[in-house]
């Protein structure tokens, strides 16, 4: 298994980085992910630490070398990662539960699949043609789909910043889980923030990244996106591989520091190996929590969008 790798943030015109991103990798699996506490909440930063950590224990836990079920581990990861989050809160006495969205990939034997909840997005990209990328869980994408908006209206309806799945409210996530797709030496797959996404079309967002390696083209997309946003941007965050394959036979690369271009060949690994860029691991809950299978309705939906409105009302008086 061989891929360069690069990952950056910038904070922006926030006062606190909310986002954080890391990848961890084993000889035959590789794991991305990246999370975005909710939009200038209270401890949002904590919640996306917390999800990190908790995704990246389960993978070092099951990667054997590699997942046996990589659909299953997901959805199951994203929900311990949401009771975890419940539980910081808890031991910490805070006056209300952070929270954050997610988007995961999962790559082993040529395989990629995702998962996310809010507005987190992975781009899969080859020969400059975009393949897939996440849908949001947002109102507007809902009115899309109904057929109640036009997909034009998503860069200026007044409900299109409005989410209804995120990790750590009251009402457990729904973890949209895709079926996987093969990737192919040269594919690109890109996580990124809404800070990234919402300031740059997806057109200009795949010839960029088409255009340069990825040690180039994130840096190029971070800078694109702030100085589009202005000094009133968000967090901007980004973590992009460009795929090798899984049968190239190599010596380890450079470093696995985050910010720092990295090429990794995992072949001579052995297979009890593991490592990470995400740091200070706690241990997952022991017994996963049965997922909500069942797809939002439209009250649902509603309610979701007016608690998460809600606080971020909240957190609006308290950054002012």
């Amino acid at each position: 298994m061989q891929f360069s790798v690069y990952q950056e943030s910038h904070i922006g015109g926030r006062k606190v980085n909310q986002d954080r991103m890391g990848y961890s990798f084993t000889r035959d699996a590789l794991l991305l992910v990246l999370a975005d506490g909710m939009g200038g909440h209270l401890r949002g930063e904590i919640a996306a630490t917390v999800a990190l950590q908790t995704i990246s224990a389960l993978f070092q836990q099951q990667a054997q070398p590699y997942v046996k079920k990589p659909q299953r581990f997901l959805e199951e990861a994203i929900m311990l990662a949401h009771r975890d989050i419940h539980q910081y809160r808890a031991a910490h006495q805070l006056p209300e539960t952070p929270r954050t969205t997610i988007v995961a990939c999962l790559i082993q034997h040529n395989t990629a699949t995702w998962a996310h909840c809010g507005d987190s997005r992975l781009y899969w990209m080859r020969n400059g043609q975009l393949l897939a990328r996440t849908r949001d869980h947002s109102h507007i994408e809902s009115l899309i789909a109904k057929g109640l908006a036009s997909e034009a209206e998503r860069a200026t309806h007044p409900d299109r910043n409005k989410l209804y799945n995120c990790l750590g409210a009251d009402s457990p996530p729904k973890v949209e889980v895709s079926s996987g797709g093969g990737m192919l030496p040269g594919d690109l797959v890109l996580l990124c923030s809404d800070g990234l996404w919402s300031m740059l079309p997806d057109d200009e967002l795949v010839r960029r990244m088409q255009a340069q390696t990825v040690v180039r083209a994130v840096p190029d997309l971070l800078q694109a996106a702030l100085h589009t946003a202005g000094a009133g941007s968000d967090n901007v965050t980004a973590l992009a591989i460009m795929w090798q394959g899984s049968s190239v036979v190599d010596s380890m690369g450079a470093t696995t520091m985050a910010e720092m271009p990295t090429v990794i060949s995992t072949e001579t690994l052995p297979e009890d190996l593991h490592s990470t860029t995400i740091s200070s691991v706690p241990t997952p809950s022991a017994t996963p929590p049965a997922a909500d299978v069942d797809a939002f309705d439209d009250d649902a939906i509603e309610r979701a969008i007016a608690e998460i409105r809600g606080a971020i009302e909240k957190s609006s008086h308290i950054l002012k």
